[in-house]
């Protein structure tokens, strides 16, 4: 194999999602992955720490899309819209990866390890929104609140996305949500 690999990161990653599909997550070893991708061991190690964080490589760049998003929000609208067009963006970028999506939730909602680590990545997009509304002068518990609200809404709309029948759009599911917890809280 040559020193240097194009997109190794990417072919690790599909490469892992496609045998965690196919044997398992607890059956499938990195050396497996690395030579289903076509690399070595050593090069799985440079883009991964674990086989646990293949699944979920895309958190930091989910966090800086968040964070962007809601930084650079008009200065009028409310922390909670900050938030939900965050949100927004984010569907959007997800939506593009729909079946890799689906099978990546399908391989974390069969292991109790993956699905805490998991909980720990959307606790890690909150307190990261949080920073960032606190960044735009929003106090707490005002920052807080939003920040979490806005990964439950986000939680409910993505397990109806990959639920539900269809083709429903995951930014119009969070939009949907986001509507549904309006209702909610005016006590309609």
């Amino acid at each position: 194999m040559s020193r240097w690999e194009p997109d190794a990161r990417s072919r690790l990653e599909q490469a892992a999602l496609k045998l965690y599909v196919e044997r398992g997550f607890e059956q499938t070893t990195v050396a497996e992955i690395a030579r289903d991708a076509g690399l070595t061991e050593r090069t799985f190690f440079r883009h991964f720490a674990d086989k646990r964080e293949v699944l979920f490589g895309g958190s930091e760049m989910l966090r800086a899309l968040l964070v962007d998003t809601i930084a650079g929000a008009p200065a009028s609208i409310p922390p909670i819209e900050a938030v939900a067009a965050a949100l927004d963006a984010a569907g959007t970028r997800l939506q593009e990866r729909r079946e890799h999506s689906r099978q990546r939730q399908a391989v974390i909602d069969a292991h109790p390890e993956l699905q805490e680590r998991e909980l720990l990545k959307l606790a890690s997009l909150a307190s990261a929104m949080a920073d960032a509304l606190r960044g735009r002068g929003v106090t707490d518990p005002a920052a807080s609140l939003a920040a979490e609200t806005g990964i439950a809404v986000f939680k409910i709309a993505f397990v109806r996305w990959h639920a539900e029948p269809g083709e429903p759009r995951l930014p119009r599911l969070i939009r949907d949500s986001f509507d549904a917890l309006r209702t909610v809280t005016a006590g309609r």
